[in-house]
Protein backbone atom coordinates (compact mmCIF):
# COMPACT_ATOMS: atom_id res chain seq x y z
CA UNK A 1 0.00 0.00 0.00
CA UNK A 2 1.07 3.50 -1.15
CA UNK A 3 0.93 5.99 1.77
CA UNK A 4 -1.41 7.89 0.06
CA UNK A 5 -3.34 5.01 -0.24
CA UNK A 6 -2.44 4.40 4.03
CA UNK A 7 -3.63 7.94 4.82
CA UNK A 8 -7.15 7.55 3.09
CA UNK A 9 -8.14 4.69 4.68
CA UNK A 10 -7.13 5.47 8.02
CA UNK A 11 -9.50 9.54 7.12
CA UNK A 12 -12.61 7.34 6.09
CA UNK A 13 -11.81 5.29 9.52
CA UNK A 14 -11.22 2.14 7.93
CA UNK A 15 -8.31 0.56 10.07
CA UNK A 16 -7.09 -2.90 9.47
CA UNK A 17 -6.32 -5.26 12.36
CA UNK A 18 -2.25 -5.55 11.50
CA UNK A 19 0.23 -3.06 9.90
CA UNK A 20 3.56 -3.06 9.44
CA UNK A 21 4.65 0.44 8.98
CA UNK A 22 8.65 0.59 7.91
CA UNK A 23 11.34 2.97 6.77
CA UNK A 24 13.37 6.06 6.84
CA UNK A 25 10.79 8.84 6.37
CA UNK A 26 10.19 9.12 10.33
CA UNK A 27 7.97 12.28 10.33
CA UNK A 28 5.27 10.67 8.03
CA UNK A 29 5.36 6.99 9.34
CA UNK A 30 4.95 8.94 13.15
CA UNK A 31 1.98 11.14 11.62
CA UNK A 32 0.30 8.30 10.07
CA UNK A 33 0.83 6.50 13.38
CA UNK A 34 -1.15 9.51 15.35
CA UNK A 35 -3.58 8.68 13.14
CA UNK A 36 -4.11 6.07 13.34
CA UNK A 37 -4.15 6.47 17.57
CA UNK A 38 -6.89 9.30 17.20
CA UNK A 39 -8.94 6.85 15.12
CA UNK A 40 -8.73 4.01 17.57
CA UNK A 41 -9.90 6.03 20.24
CA UNK A 42 -9.41 6.38 23.92
CA UNK A 43 -5.97 5.10 24.94
CA UNK A 44 -5.35 3.15 27.77
CA UNK A 45 -1.81 2.06 28.67
CA UNK A 46 -1.15 -1.47 29.72
CA UNK A 47 -4.97 -2.00 29.44
CA UNK A 48 -6.03 -1.38 25.73
CA UNK A 49 -2.56 0.49 24.42
CA UNK A 50 0.63 -1.71 24.85
CA UNK A 51 3.79 -1.21 23.67
CA UNK A 52 6.43 -3.60 22.82
CA UNK A 53 9.80 -3.44 21.76
CA UNK A 54 12.32 -6.33 21.46
CA UNK A 55 9.60 -8.31 21.71
CA UNK A 56 9.65 -12.14 21.25
CA UNK A 57 7.14 -14.58 19.10
CA UNK A 58 5.80 -15.47 22.06
CA UNK A 59 5.32 -12.49 23.46
CA UNK A 60 3.01 -10.56 20.98
CA UNK A 61 1.15 -14.29 20.64
CA UNK A 62 0.05 -13.85 24.34
CA UNK A 63 -0.65 -10.00 24.28
CA UNK A 64 -2.78 -10.98 21.13
CA UNK A 65 -4.74 -13.54 22.71
CA UNK A 66 -4.70 -11.75 25.75
CA UNK A 67 -8.66 -9.91 25.79
CA UNK A 68 -8.90 -5.90 26.50
CA UNK A 69 -10.77 -6.16 29.77
CA UNK A 70 -13.02 -3.08 29.86
CA UNK A 71 -12.43 -2.54 26.45
CA UNK A 72 -13.84 -3.26 23.40
CA UNK A 73 -10.37 -3.55 21.22
CA UNK A 74 -6.53 -2.98 22.02
CA UNK A 75 -3.74 -1.14 20.29
CA UNK A 76 -0.72 -3.40 20.08
CA UNK A 77 2.41 -1.78 18.89
CA UNK A 78 5.48 -3.16 18.39
CA UNK A 79 8.83 -1.61 17.67
CA UNK A 80 12.49 -2.42 16.48
CA UNK A 81 12.13 -6.26 16.57
CA UNK A 82 14.10 -9.02 15.55
CA UNK A 83 11.59 -9.95 13.48
CA UNK A 84 12.04 -8.26 10.38
CA UNK A 85 15.91 -7.79 10.20
CA UNK A 86 18.13 -9.14 7.16
CA UNK A 87 19.78 -12.12 8.01
CA UNK A 88 23.33 -12.94 6.76
CA UNK A 89 24.14 -16.46 5.12
CA UNK A 90 24.32 -17.58 8.70
CA UNK A 91 20.62 -16.99 9.19
CA UNK A 92 19.89 -17.03 13.24
CA UNK A 93 17.90 -20.39 14.18
CA UNK A 94 16.53 -18.84 17.00
CA UNK A 95 15.45 -16.25 14.54
CA UNK A 96 13.82 -18.22 12.16
CA UNK A 97 12.04 -20.17 14.24
CA UNK A 98 10.84 -17.03 15.99
CA UNK A 99 9.39 -15.84 12.60
CA UNK A 100 7.87 -19.07 11.60
CA UNK A 101 6.04 -19.59 14.85
CA UNK A 102 4.60 -15.93 14.61
CA UNK A 103 3.58 -16.86 10.62
CA UNK A 104 2.16 -19.82 12.01
CA UNK A 105 -0.20 -17.98 14.70
CA UNK A 106 -1.00 -15.21 11.54
CA UNK A 107 -1.99 -17.70 9.41
CA UNK A 108 -3.93 -20.42 11.84
CA UNK A 109 -5.20 -18.20 15.16
CA UNK A 110 -5.13 -14.82 14.08
CA UNK A 111 -8.69 -14.96 12.31
CA UNK A 112 -10.22 -15.85 16.37
CA UNK A 113 -8.36 -12.47 17.92
CA UNK A 114 -8.51 -10.15 15.27
CA UNK A 115 -11.92 -8.68 16.25
CA UNK A 116 -10.33 -7.44 19.39
CA UNK A 117 -7.02 -6.43 18.30
CA UNK A 118 -5.28 -4.02 16.16
CA UNK A 119 -1.52 -4.67 16.06
CA UNK A 120 0.89 -2.32 14.50
CA UNK A 121 4.68 -3.32 13.68
CA UNK A 122 7.31 -0.23 13.52
CA UNK A 123 10.73 -1.27 11.66
CA UNK A 124 13.20 1.54 10.09
CA UNK A 125 14.49 -1.59 7.55
CA UNK A 126 12.65 -4.91 6.49
CA UNK A 127 13.58 -8.19 4.58
CA UNK A 128 10.84 -9.04 3.07
CA UNK A 129 10.71 -12.76 4.72
CA UNK A 130 7.94 -14.99 5.15
CA UNK A 131 6.51 -12.76 8.54
CA UNK A 132 6.20 -9.83 5.92
CA UNK A 133 4.42 -11.77 3.52
CA UNK A 134 2.29 -13.01 5.88
CA UNK A 135 0.63 -9.37 7.14
CA UNK A 136 0.91 -8.25 3.61
CA UNK A 137 -1.54 -10.89 2.81
CA UNK A 138 -3.65 -10.26 6.09
CA UNK A 139 -3.32 -7.06 6.44
CA UNK A 140 -1.44 -3.60 5.84
CA UNK A 141 2.51 -3.29 4.56
CA UNK A 142 3.45 0.38 4.00
CA UNK A 143 6.99 1.85 3.36
CA UNK A 144 7.77 5.47 4.38
CA UNK A 145 10.84 6.34 1.86
CA UNK A 146 12.11 9.33 1.44
CA UNK A 147 9.30 11.15 -1.52
CA UNK A 148 10.30 12.45 -4.59
CA UNK A 149 10.48 16.47 -4.70
CA UNK A 150 7.00 16.77 -6.87
CA UNK A 151 5.35 14.79 -3.81
CA UNK A 152 6.96 17.31 -1.26
CA UNK A 153 6.35 20.10 -3.03
CA UNK A 154 2.76 18.88 -3.10
CA UNK A 155 2.61 18.75 0.97
CA UNK A 156 4.29 22.12 1.01
CA UNK A 157 1.93 23.83 -1.42
CA UNK A 158 -1.00 21.81 0.57
CA UNK A 159 0.48 23.72 4.07
CA UNK A 160 0.68 27.00 2.50
CA UNK A 161 -2.75 26.79 1.16
CA UNK A 162 -4.26 26.52 4.90
CA UNK A 163 -2.74 29.14 5.80
CA UNK A 164 -3.83 31.22 2.81
CA UNK A 165 0.13 32.22 1.46
CA UNK A 166 0.94 32.08 -1.74
CA UNK A 167 4.31 29.98 -3.18
CA UNK A 168 4.58 29.22 -6.91
CA UNK A 169 6.01 26.28 -8.41
CA UNK A 170 9.90 27.62 -9.04
CA UNK A 171 9.98 28.83 -5.66
CA UNK A 172 9.15 25.77 -4.35
CA UNK A 173 11.61 23.83 -6.19
CA UNK A 174 14.49 26.34 -5.22
CA UNK A 175 12.95 25.68 -1.04
CA UNK A 176 13.53 21.46 -1.47
CA UNK A 177 16.97 22.52 -3.14
CA UNK A 178 17.98 24.72 -0.73
CA UNK A 179 16.36 23.50 2.17
CA UNK A 180 16.45 19.21 1.47
CA UNK A 181 14.23 16.68 1.53
CA UNK A 182 13.83 15.66 5.31
CA UNK A 183 9.88 16.86 5.90
CA UNK A 184 10.37 17.57 9.67
CA UNK A 185 12.90 20.04 8.70
CA UNK A 186 11.25 21.61 5.87
CA UNK A 187 8.33 22.32 7.24
CA UNK A 188 9.60 23.61 10.16
CA UNK A 189 11.08 26.33 7.20
CA UNK A 190 7.80 26.52 5.86
CA UNK A 191 6.25 27.60 8.96
CA UNK A 192 8.22 30.35 9.42
CA UNK A 193 8.08 31.64 5.61
CA UNK A 194 4.46 31.22 6.30
CA UNK A 195 4.54 33.47 9.40
CA UNK A 196 6.97 35.81 7.01
CA UNK A 197 5.04 36.05 4.38
CA UNK A 198 1.35 36.40 6.38
CA UNK A 199 -2.32 35.86 5.31
CA UNK A 200 -2.47 36.75 1.60
CA UNK A 201 0.94 37.23 1.52
CA UNK A 202 3.80 35.63 -1.33
CA UNK A 203 6.86 33.78 -0.40
CA UNK A 204 9.77 34.63 -2.56
CA UNK A 205 13.23 33.02 -3.38
CA UNK A 206 14.69 35.93 -1.79
CA UNK A 207 12.50 35.09 1.24
CA UNK A 208 13.93 31.66 1.51
CA UNK A 209 17.66 33.22 1.31
CA UNK A 210 17.20 35.19 4.04
CA UNK A 211 15.44 32.97 6.96
CA UNK A 212 15.41 29.48 5.73
CA UNK A 213 18.74 27.38 7.18
CA UNK A 214 20.08 25.77 4.50
CA UNK A 215 21.56 21.73 3.86
CA UNK A 216 24.85 21.97 4.44
CA UNK A 217 24.97 20.20 0.69
CA UNK A 218 23.46 23.52 -0.47
CA UNK A 219 25.63 25.86 1.42
CA UNK A 220 28.55 23.57 -1.28
CA UNK A 221 26.48 24.11 -4.37
CA UNK A 222 27.07 27.99 -3.40
CA UNK A 223 30.53 27.52 -2.42
CA UNK A 224 30.92 25.75 -5.83
CA UNK A 225 28.85 28.00 -7.69
CA UNK A 226 31.44 31.13 -6.25
CA UNK A 227 34.42 28.91 -7.23
CA UNK A 228 33.09 28.60 -10.98
CA UNK A 229 32.66 31.76 -11.64
CA UNK A 230 36.26 32.73 -9.79
CA UNK A 231 34.49 34.97 -6.82
CA UNK A 232 36.97 34.29 -4.42
CA UNK A 233 35.79 36.40 -2.04
CA UNK A 234 32.56 35.39 -2.24
CA UNK A 235 33.80 31.36 -1.95
CA UNK A 236 35.81 32.41 1.24
CA UNK A 237 32.99 33.75 2.64
CA UNK A 238 30.97 30.52 2.16
CA UNK A 239 33.33 28.47 3.54
CA UNK A 240 34.21 30.72 6.72
CA UNK A 241 30.53 30.64 6.98
CA UNK A 242 30.66 26.75 7.74
CA UNK A 243 33.45 27.28 9.91
CA UNK A 244 31.72 29.81 11.63
CA UNK A 245 28.50 27.55 11.99
CA UNK A 246 30.71 24.89 13.58
CA UNK A 247 30.77 22.70 10.71
CA UNK A 248 33.94 20.74 11.39
CA UNK A 249 36.84 21.16 8.88
CA UNK A 250 37.07 17.21 8.23
CA UNK A 251 33.31 16.88 7.30
CA UNK A 252 34.15 20.23 4.79
CA UNK A 253 37.12 18.76 3.23
CA UNK A 254 35.17 15.50 2.79
CA UNK A 255 31.84 16.94 1.76
CA UNK A 256 34.15 18.94 -0.84
CA UNK A 257 36.30 16.10 -2.43
CA UNK A 258 32.78 13.97 -2.77
CA UNK A 259 31.12 17.28 -4.36
CA UNK A 260 33.95 17.53 -7.29
CA UNK A 261 34.46 13.91 -7.48
CA UNK A 262 30.92 13.94 -9.04
CA UNK A 263 31.14 17.40 -10.80
CA UNK A 264 34.38 15.33 -12.68
CA UNK A 265 31.96 11.86 -12.78
CA UNK A 266 30.14 14.44 -14.43
CA UNK A 267 32.13 15.62 -17.04
CA UNK A 268 33.50 11.94 -17.68
CA UNK A 269 30.10 10.91 -18.75
CA UNK A 270 29.52 13.70 -20.91
CA UNK A 271 32.38 13.29 -22.84
CA UNK A 272 31.94 9.45 -22.99
CA UNK A 273 28.44 9.74 -23.75
CA UNK A 274 27.54 7.22 -20.64
CA UNK A 275 24.70 7.78 -18.07
CA UNK A 276 24.63 10.67 -15.69
CA UNK A 277 21.76 9.56 -13.17
CA UNK A 278 23.55 5.91 -12.62
CA UNK A 279 26.68 6.63 -12.43
CA UNK A 280 26.25 9.69 -9.81
CA UNK A 281 24.65 6.60 -7.84
CA UNK A 282 21.80 8.88 -6.53
CA UNK A 283 18.59 8.28 -4.21
CA UNK A 284 15.19 7.92 -5.92
CA UNK A 285 14.03 11.72 -4.14
CA UNK A 286 17.96 13.14 -5.30
CA UNK A 287 17.54 12.95 -9.27
CA UNK A 288 16.83 16.89 -9.17
CA UNK A 289 19.99 17.06 -8.27
CA UNK A 290 21.77 15.92 -11.86
CA UNK A 291 20.99 19.36 -13.33
CA UNK A 292 22.40 21.11 -11.01
CA UNK A 293 25.36 19.05 -11.21
CA UNK A 294 25.73 19.31 -14.94
CA UNK A 295 25.21 23.21 -14.43
CA UNK A 296 28.04 23.84 -11.76
CA UNK A 297 30.23 20.88 -14.00
CA UNK A 298 30.07 23.50 -17.06
CA UNK A 299 32.48 25.89 -15.14
CA UNK A 300 35.39 23.51 -15.46
CA UNK A 301 37.19 22.00 -17.56
CA UNK A 302 37.96 17.80 -16.93
CA UNK A 303 41.72 19.07 -16.25
CA UNK A 304 40.26 21.64 -13.58
CA UNK A 305 38.32 19.20 -12.10
CA UNK A 306 40.65 16.40 -12.03
CA UNK A 307 43.52 19.13 -10.22
CA UNK A 308 41.24 19.81 -7.84
CA UNK A 309 40.02 16.26 -6.83
CA UNK A 310 43.91 15.50 -6.49
CA UNK A 311 44.84 19.02 -4.15
CA UNK A 312 42.04 17.83 -1.70
CA UNK A 313 43.36 14.46 -1.86
CA UNK A 314 46.79 15.50 -1.02
CA UNK A 315 45.36 17.67 1.72
CA UNK A 316 43.76 14.99 3.47
CA UNK A 317 46.61 13.20 3.58
CA UNK A 318 48.95 15.88 4.34
CA UNK A 319 46.71 16.63 6.97
CA UNK A 320 46.78 13.44 8.81
CA UNK A 321 50.33 13.13 8.52
CA UNK A 322 50.80 16.56 10.66
CA UNK A 323 52.02 18.45 7.80
CA UNK A 324 48.99 21.23 7.25
CA UNK A 325 46.41 23.27 8.68
CA UNK A 326 43.26 21.78 6.74
CA UNK A 327 41.43 25.82 7.07
CA UNK A 328 44.83 27.30 5.31
CA UNK A 329 45.01 23.85 2.80
CA UNK A 330 41.51 24.69 1.69
CA UNK A 331 41.96 28.67 1.89
CA UNK A 332 44.84 27.97 -0.49
CA UNK A 333 43.17 25.33 -2.80
CA UNK A 334 40.85 28.21 -3.57
CA UNK A 335 42.48 31.26 -3.93
CA UNK A 336 44.92 28.59 -6.45
CA UNK A 337 41.87 28.00 -8.69
CA UNK A 338 40.41 31.01 -8.70
CA UNK A 339 43.66 32.90 -9.79
CA UNK A 340 43.92 30.61 -12.76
Amino acid sequence: MTIAELEKTIKENNLSSIYLLYGKETFLLETNLKRIKKCFGELKEGLNYIKLENASSDNIIVELQTPPFGFEKKLIIVKDSELFKKQGKKKSTNISDEIDKLVQFLDDDFDSVKDQNIIIFIEEEVDKNALYKEIDKIGVVCGFEPEKPQDIAKRMKFICNSYHVNIDGPTLGFFIEECGTDLQDLINEIRKLIEYAGKDGTITKEDIDALCIKKFESVIFDLTDSLGQKNVKKALEVLKGLIYAKEPIQKILVTLYNHFKKLYIVKLCEKYKEDVLANLNLKPNQTFLVSKYKRQAGYFTEDDLRMIVIELINLDESYKMGNSDLNIGLETILCRYCSK
